[in-house]
């Protein structure tokens, strides 16, 4: 089973799996997610969804490329890296190239920036540029933030709440209480799915020097907590329904659960990196099944 994740790639298949798309329902969910919850209030704009669906997914793949990049220059890849990551030692890349690439993107990113801030608020430049340097500060500068214990927390709050929070600013020039409460479980999810990856390479990153939050926890301990963070996510949208801030047709999301039951049970009792994929790939799975049905729970509430 695991053969497959080493097999060197070609052609257009090396430049596709390099930009990890199995990681961008990761921006694509809160964009939508926050776009959707416009809709009590107004009609989206649909142009300005679409140009913040395309720089969200460039910041990302951008800031995918930079991860690339320099765990190749600290020597953190190698021929049998688990995964997608490793592309410049496995298919072939020239460095220069990756970074080169994701500059340009994030460049292209900024020239889409300017066109939402025409449309809605240039505040939103200030957002985007720091969303960009977060970017490249996960994985690059002198202390990235990817070797610390904190990269589940930047990840979830920049790539989760801030993107849900600026693609429903842009539409509607506010934030609204509703807007922030729903943001939070995306979040966790989306930091989650960086727990996960933390988890499958939790031997191979201790022995090279990062202190992940998992390295902290311990395996089991870790896996504890991703649970945990599964749990809570469902937990809050109960929550916000006894409360009566959202509908009952925000359980929808319930339909999900499977995945995260998945998930926990393939993280258990396995220790090697290739055995986890599995288990990494249902967690991603999980939080884009999660982010779809909350949108949809609130366009059926809207509907009907």
């Amino acid at each position: 089973m695991g053969e497959k994740y080493l097999e060197r790639n070609t052609g257009f298949r090396k430049w596709w799996l390099m930009m990890r798309p199995h990681t961008l329902t990761a921006s694509i969910v809160p964009v939508a997610l926050g776009t959707a919850m416009v809709l009590p209030l107004k009609h989206p704009d649909i142009p300005l969804f679409i140009a913040m669906l395309l720089a969200s997914i460039l910041i990302q793949i951008a800031t995918n490329l930079f991860n690339e990049y320099f765990d190749f220059k600290r020597g953190l890849d190698t021929a049998e890296s688990v995964g997608i990551g490793g592309s410049i030692v496995r298919d072939g890349f020239r460095p220069k190239t990756i970074l080169h690439l994701a500059f340009v993107l994030c460049f292209t990113a900024m020239l889409i920036g300017i066109y939402i801030c025409w449309r809605s608020s240039w505040w939103i430049a200030l957002a985007g540029m720091i969303c960009i340097l977060t970017g490249y500060l996960y994985s690059g500068g002198p202390r990235p933030i990817a070797y610390t214990p904190l990269g589940e927390l930047v990840s979830g709050l920049f790539m989760g709440v801030f993107i849900i929070w600026i693609s429903f600013f842009i539409q509607t020039e506010n934030l609204t209480l509703n807007c922030i409460l729903l943001s939070l479980p995306i979040g966790i999810l989306v930091g989650s799915i960086n727990m996960a990856n933390n988890i499958r390479d939790l031997d191979s990153d201790k022995e090279k020097g990062r202190r992940t939050l998992p390295i902290l926890l311990g395996r089991s301990r870790a896996i504890n907590v991703l649970a945990a963070l599964f749990a809570f996510s469902y937990l809050w949208i109960v929550g916000l329904m006894i409360l009566q801030v959202d509908s009952a047709w925000l359980l929808i999301v319930f339909a999900s659960l499977p995945k995260a039951i998945q998930a926990t049970k393939l993280f258990r009792g396995k220790t090697k990196s290739i055995q986890l994929m599995p288990a990494m790939k249902a967690t991603a799975q999980m939080q884009t099944l999660f982010g779809i049905l909350l949108s949809v729970g609130l366009l059926l509430d809207y509907f009907i």
